[in-house]
């Protein structure tokens, strides 16, 4: 018996060990690398990217780097990073917001003449404010609603 007791105690863990490891084969693990650093020589001024939720973007750069919520985001070899700073560092997520998934295809070649470009400064100041009174959906509608003459002649008040 105590023999029979052991042998079914040698297999349970044989059978154990066995499962165990190839639980483990499947996965695989990737090493994502942050993107390397973008130097920048003065901090970037950014574009909303019309029709959006409040993204921005910096424009004539190589990189895509947009700011969006409080965030720095920026892609790279097909995975997602996330900073504080629009320079980083970067630290990888698994899913970016989703309203990146909508951005549209030519955002790179906005903004039409005249739009805004915001300085740093500016956007770390305001964006929080301009998010919770919805800033820049009444400044579209208001340019919207002033004639072609009128246009260009706006400025950004707070």
């Amino acid at each position: 018996m105590k023999i029979r007791r052991l042998y079914l105690f040698a297999a349970a863990f044989f059978l154990f060990l066995l499962l165990a490891g190839t639980a483990n084969a499947g996965q695989t693990y990737v090493r994502v690398s942050p993107p390397p650093p973008y130097v920048f020589s003065a901090p970037p001024v950014v574009v909303l990217i019309p029709g959006t939720y409040y993204v921005y973007f910096v424009p004539g750069i190589e990189a895509d780097i947009f700011f969006y919520h409080g965030y720095w985001y920026r892609p790279y070899r097909g995975w997602w990073f996330r900073a504080h700073f629009y320079n980083g560092p970067w630290a990888h997520i698994r899913r970016p917001p989703g309203v990146f998934a909508g951005l549209p295809p030519d955002f790179r070649h906005l903004p039409p003449p005249g739009h805004l470009r915001i300085p740093y400064w500016q956007l770390r100041r305001d964006w929080r404010t301009w998010e919770r009174d919805r800033y820049w959906d009444r400044h579209e509608r208001e340019e919207h609603e002033r004639g072609p003459m009128e246009r260009g002649r706006g400025h950004m008040g707070r």
